[in-house]
C-alpha cells in the first residue's frame, strides 16, 4: 500500500474511533443525566417520607403534651404561648429559620413528662415534701426519655428543652446542675419564656402576677436562673412579647366563644 493509501486508512480508522468515542460520551452524559435525574426524585421522595413522619410524631407527641397540660393547666394555652414566644426569642437572637421553626415546635413540648406525675402532687397547691419534689422534679427525666426515642432533629431539641428548661445559669437547678453554656441554648430560652408565661397566667390557686411584677422576678434572677444576654434581649423587647401573649389569648378567647356558642345551638336543636 503507498504511503497515501495509508494516511487515507488511517484517517477513515481515526474518524470513525473519534465518532464512536464521541457517541459514546454522548451516552454515558445521557445516563449519567438520568442517574442525577433518579437520585434528585429519590431524594425529593425521601424529604417528602421524613416531613411525613415528622408531621404524624409531632401530631401525637402534640396531644400527649397537652393531655399532659390539661392536668396542670385548664385551657391548655400556655403550650401555645411558651411555643410562640420562645419562636420570638429565638428571632430577636439571630437564630436562623429553621433553628426558629424547631424551638417554636419544640417548646410547647417542654413539660410533657409532667404525664408521668400524679395528680396528688402535679395538682398540689401548697408547697412539696422532699419525696415529691423529688418526684415532680422528674418530669424532665420523663419528658427527654419520650421524647428522645427519634433521629429526628425537632424531636432532639424537644428532648433538650424538656430535659434542661429547669437548669440555671449559676448551676442551682435541676436535674442535672449544669451551668452556663453548659444548658443547651434552647433550655434556656424556654427557662425564660416559661417563668414569664407561668407567673403570668392564672392559676386555680392563686391570681396572675402582673407583667411589672413579673419583669422585676426576672431581673431579681438575672445571671442567676437566666441566661443574661438572652434575658436582656428579651426584656429590652417586652412589649412585642405581651403583643404577641395577648394575641393568643384573645385568639383563645374567641375559638372557647366560638365552642359555646356551637354547644348552645346543638343543646337547642335537640331542645335540651
Amino acid at each position: 500500500m503507498s504511503d497515501s493509501g495509508a494516511m487515507g486508512t488511517m484517517r477513515a480508522v481515526h474518524k470513525h474511533v473519534t465518532a464512536l468515542a464521541f457517541s459514546d460520551s454522548n451516552a454515558a452524559m445521557a445516563q449519567l443525566s438520568r442517574y442525577t435525574d433518579d437520585l434528585k426524585r429519590l431524594f425529593r421522595e425521601k424529604e417528602a417520607a421524613l416531613q411525613q413522619i415528622e408531621q404524624a410524631h409531632f401530631n401525637s407527641l402534640t396531644l400527649l403534651s397537652r393531655a399532659a397540660e390539661y392536668r396542670d393547666d385548664d385551657t391548655g394555652v400556655h403550650m401555645d404561648r411558651v411555643g410562640a414566644l420562645s419562636g420570638l426569642l429565638a428571632e430577636l437572637d439571630g437564630r436562623n429559620s429553621e433553628e426558629v421553626r424547631l424551638i417554636r415546635l419544640a417548646a410547647p413540648m417542654h413539660d410533657i413528662g409532667k404525664i408521668a406525675i400524679p395528680d396528688n402532687v402535679l395538682k398540689k397547691p401548697g408547697g412539696f415534701t422532699i419525696e415529691e419534689r423529688r418526684i415532680m422534679n422528674n418530669h424532665t427525666y420523663y419528658g427527654a426519655e419520650i421524647l428522645g426515642q427519634s433521629d429526628i432533629p425537632l424531636f432532639n431539641m424537644a428532648a433538650a428543652v424538656a430535659l434542661t428548661h429547669h437548669e440555671c445559669w449559676d448551676g442551682s437547678g435541676y436535674p442535672r446542675q449544669l451551668r452556663g453554656t453548659e444548658i443547651p441554648w434552647c433550655g434556656r430560652v424556654v427557662s425564660i419564656i416559661d417563668f414569664f408565661d407561668a407567673l403570668t397566667m392564672q392559676r386555680v390557686y392563686r391570681p396572675a402576677f402582673s407583667d411589672e411584677t413579673t419583669l422585676q422576678m426576672l431581673l431579681a434572677e438575672r445571671g442567676k436562673k437566666f441566661d443574661p444576654g438572652l434575658l436582656d434581649l428579651f426584656v429590652s423587647n417586652l412589649d412585642r412579647f405581651i403583643h404577641l401573649r395577648d394575641d393568643i389569648n384573645a385568639a383563645e378567647r374567641e375559638h372557647a366563644a366560638l365552642l359555646r356558642s356551637d354547644a348552645t345551638q346543638l343543646a337547642c336543636d335537640m331542645g335540651l
